[in-house]
């Protein structure tokens, strides 16, 4: 089994349905992926758009918010880890995503305790 990749965030990008698909081409996960993003943003998303490498990949293939994500774009400027490894820890930026995904901050909560 391959080793996690723990998103900036906190999100454990190797769990991701999106990344799994894209790792191993399953081109009808990617497709069933994007038909739900679809129906659920009201855009129109192709199977290409979810298409996912993970948050510390280097390739373009980032998918949906992940592609546009600020903690991410913080994370990378200030050349840290994750979140958790930042002296601004629990900024406002990574507070208002860690609503959407309180998830993430039990994984960032657990690796702050270990620096």
């Amino acid at each position: 089994m391959a080793e996690q990749m723990i998103a900036y965030c906190g999100l454990i990008c190797t769990d991701c349905p999106a990344y799994v698909a894209t790792q191993t081409n399953d081109m009808a996960k990617l497709q069933e992926l994007a038909k739900h993003a679809s129906q659920q943003f009201g855009i129109t998303v192709t199977a290409q758009d979810t298409m996912c490498d993970g948050c510390l990949a280097t390739s373009d293939r980032k998918c949906g918010y992940c592609a546009e994500c600020q903690v991410r774009a913080c994370a990378v400027a200030r050349g840290v880890a994750t979140c958790a490894h930042c002296d601004n820890y629990g900024c406002e930026i990574l507070t208002e995503f860690l609503k959407m995904a309180p998830e993430a901050k039990v994984t960032l909560d657990a690796i702050r305790a270990d620096l």
